[in-house]
């Protein structure tokens, strides 16, 4: 089954579309740290304003537990939505209650409203499917269509996600098609070689996906805290770097069955051993044979990979027709250990071919250090529901549209 776009939804002036866009972006102090998805929407919400139609958009944001909490109040991207669309943007300061009513009702064709925080009802997230029809219901009264554009959501059976889609015709924006679609080509149609970048703290988060992707690709490389396991798996000594003991056999299955497929597993050759967790660490450099000869020794925790390997791994990287890559090499929150990272990056922006980058924090260490969405092939805007789709699991909120 193919998944319904905009297109499927006919003449759209005049009618009232509620977009459900996932505006979930970092805040501090009320101001928008990072507002990549709140850009994400803008070429839907162009697209239904050029055509005429009273546009409401809403969102999560933060987990406000089902009740108002002023921290999480959307008001700062309507005021960011407005500024980026260069024409007024209406806010509602509740959801589906007199100020939402009045909002909607007061919207002439080609104009848009924010409604505030869906999460603070509780009906979004409830687990009583009921109670999630009721919320849907009540959405749906001020909507005559509905869009899907929140990618980040969509692996969630939520009330304006899964059972609104399903009480007004609904189809998926431009951003969610653009995601599945792509998606979908590291599944079923990858160029080679196909190199994928796994980093991050846990090599439990990335089970699915390895499972999924390992009979697919030519080269896995895997950095970050993750790495330690499989290091450990191997033998070596790790000092305090972060290990997942119970997963220490996992790594050792993957080692195994990548020497069977034929698929070229890197690991990092190098770390930079850190004194501590912090930002002003002292840290030395050691083979991964010997992570523990540091003047620091059995203490010490790897932060980062270490120059050696950022260049074996951005060689692979440059030398592929495919790259996904979710998860960052070190901490790259603090400026000694985002090398790694820093390397990686760049050599997507470098690589003849599609390039992927898989959210979530990968996305966010992408843009801190420097770099723009345009540098690489696709930036997804959804870090958990861009490795459950690459898991091959089904996603409510793309069935709901269709995609099956």
């Amino acid at each position: 089954m193919t998944l319904r776009t905009l297109d499927t939804l006919g003449d759209l002036a005049g009618r009232r579309v509620f977009v459900r866009c996932d505006f979930n972006v970092p805040l501090h102090e009320g101001e928008i740290t990072d507002d990549g998805r709140v850009r994400a929407a803008l070429p839907t919400l162009k697209a239904l304003l050029e055509a005429g139609a009273k546009v409401i958009t809403s969102s999560h944001l933060g987990r406000p537990q089902g009740s108002p909490d002023p921290q999480y109040s959307l008001a700062p991207v309507a005021q960011r939505l407005g500024e980026l669309l260069g024409a007024p943007v209406a806010f509602a300061t509740d959801t589906v209650g007199d100020a939402a009513k009045q909002t909607v009702e007061s919207l002439e064709n080609g104009q848009i409203a924010v409604l505030e925080n869906l999460r603070f009802h509780p009906g979004e997230t409830s687990k009583d499917e009921a109670e999630r029809q009721a919320f849907a219901g009540e959405i749906a009264a001020l909507a005559d269509v509905m869009v899907s554009e929140g990618f980040g959501v969509v692996h969630r059976k939520q009330a304006s996600v899964y059972e609104l889609a399903k009480l007004l015709p609904s189809a998926a924006g431009s951003l969610v098609a653009h995601e599945v679609s792509v998606l979908n080509r590291l599944l079923e149609a990858p160029e080679h070689p196909y190199t994928v970048v796994l980093g991050g703290s846990k090599v439990s988060d990335k089970l699915g996906v390895i499972d999924s992707l390992l009979p697919r690709v030519d080269k896995l490389l895997i950095g970050g805290g993750m790495a330690y396991t499989f290091l450990a798996a191997q033998g070596h000594a790790i000092g305090r770097s972060l290990v997942e003991t119970d997963q220490i056999d996992t790594a050792k299955r993957y080692l195994r069955a990548a020497e069977e497929k034929g698929v070229e597993l890197l690991l990092p050759v190098d770390s930079l051993m850190a004194s501590g967790f912090a930002a002003d660490a002292a840290f030395e450099n050691a083979p991964s044979e010997a992570l523990e000869s540091t003047s620091i020794g059995a203490d010490a925790l790897g932060l980062d990979i270490g120059p050696k390997t950022a260049e074996l791994f951005a060689a692979a990287v440059t030398s592929s027709k495919t790259v996904f890559w979710n998860g960052p090499m070190g901490v790259f929150e603090f400026d000694s250990f985002a090398n790694g990272t820093q390397a990686v990056a760049q050599a997507l922006t470098q690589t003849d071919g599609l390039t992927v980058v898989g959210g979530g924090d990968s996305a966010a260490a992408a843009r801190k250090l420097g770099f723009a969405d345009d540098q690489f092939g696709h930036v997804s805007t959804g870090g958990g529901a861009s490795l459950e789709f690459l898991e091959g699991k089904k996603l409510p909120g793309l069935e709901v549209l269709g995609w099956a």
